[in-house]
């Protein structure tokens, strides 16, 4: 075996081009834009499908240094905070808690059709939890937090079968909250009712004409920097306690609470909330890191668990998309918001938070803002679902 090391420079260059490529095919393929393939994904998965290649001809393994594509998670959602206002807070606090409900719900679920599934193919139940809200809403991160506790369970293997499913879960999710979206606005006639700019992203038909001053841009990067400074020391104070969170949630926190202090405090500072320059920077941090996330995606290490593995995430798959376009959607108002929210659900259940927003994105920038969308789905995202999906796991796995 032959190791193809990147350093984080040379990672992150490529994480750069790997992206341009995606935006060129999305721009030239009908296809792609019609079903709102977010351009990262179609540029991740190109890129991971040829470092398979490479792999199966050479036996080379490419593997990237990702701190980098780290640290854009932590200013992609510090930006999300920086557009939170209470007010619309107060004002969509009846759909965040509808979706918060939805959401806890949808962790059982998904535990029961893994369990269920993975019972029907003869395998221990632990896998089913391991291919259910461990892997799936809980992602990456907390797989491999929870394999230790599966390995004792009797499954030697854990963390190779978490680390899979994440995996599959991500292209899946990736792949599904387009199509979710185009399906729903196009049965219900449904377009944006909101005359504001998307929060995230710039419109298709305005990439070229867009602008914004550098001082503007400056300005954004400064008070993200700040926020993630006071989110670092909040994050050590909690860790202090005994509250373990994400660095990218007490910088969430951190935007939150500046935005609806300083403008406020000092309302002759330009604060660069909901600004294009924040839209771009925040743009910027999801699309690389989606991209860097797809692009290194290992896909020779699924050979040996695909076979049960692609089933239980194809029970998965369909049961979430049941949940959405029968529950979900009608629950959320049968409204465009509720359709944006449709696509990110998909990218969430499935994948991840910064794939509900990708997704969410894609559907935005064709087809107008939803400003309460990117409000509500990474509070639950990123806060409350880490923390219930916790509980539900331990019980699960005791199951």
């Amino acid at each position: 075996m032959i190791e193809m090391p990147f350093d984080n420079y040379m990672s992150y260059t490529i994480g750069i081009v790997v992206f341009f490529m995606g935006v060129y095919l999305t721009k030239n393929i009908k296809f792609l834009r019609d079903f709102n393939i977010p351009e990262p994904v179609t540029g991740g998965l190109l890129a991971a499908l040829f470092i398979y290649a490479v792999y199966i001809f050479t036996g080379s393994e490419i593997a990237f240094d990702l701190s980098t594509r780290d640290r854009l998670l932590v200013y992609f959602f510090t930006a999300i905070g920086l557009n939170a206002r209470f007010s619309d807070l107060v004002k969509g606090g009846k759909p965040l808690l509808i979706l918060l409900v939805l959401t806890l719900s949808f962790i059982v679920i998904q535990n029961v059709v893994g369990i269920t599934s993975a019972i029907l193919l003869d395998l221990p139940s632990t896998i089913g939890v391991l291919a259910g809200s461990v892997s799936l809403i809980g992602g990456h991160g907390t797989a491999i937090a929870w394999a230790p506790d599966a390995v004792e369970l009797g499954v030697p293997n854990a963390l190779e079968i978490g680390v899979a499913a994440a995996t599959l879960g991500l292209v899946v999710a990736s792949l599904v909250g387009g199509p979710i979206a185009k399906y729903l606005l196009a049965k219900h006639q449904l377009s944006s009712e909101s005359t504001a700019k998307p929060s995230i992203g710039i419109a298709y038909h305005k990439t070229d004409t867009e602008s914004f001053s550098h001082l503007s841009f400056m300005a954004v990067l400064l008070v993200i920097h700040i926020c993630i400074i006071i989110g670092f020391f909040a994050n050590k104070m909690f860790m202090e306690i005994g509250l373990k969170l994400p660095l990218f949630v007490t910088c969430l926190l951190a935007g939150i609470l500046l935005s609806n202090t300083v403008p406020h405090l000092l309302p002759k500072l330009h604060w660069p909330a909901r600004t294009r320059s924040l839209a771009i920077v925040s743009d910027f941090s999801l699309s690389l890191f989606l991209t860097m996330s797809l692009m290194s995606m290992q896909l020779w290490t699924l050979a040996d668990l695909a076979g049960p593995l692609f089933i239980i995430l194809g029970v998965q798959t369909c049961v979430a998309v049941l949940f959405i376009i029968y529950i979900l959607f009608p629950s959320m108002g049968r409204n465009y918001q509720a359709a944006v929210l449709s696509a990110g659900f998909g990218g969430f259940a499935l994948g991840a938070t910064p794939t509900a927003i990708a997704n969410m994105t894609a559907v935005t920038k064709a087809h107008g803002a939803a400003p309460m969308a990117f409000i509500i789905l990474p509070l639950v995202g990123a806060f409350f679902v880490d923390i219930t999906n916790a509980f539900i796991i331990r019980i699960a796995l005791n199951f």
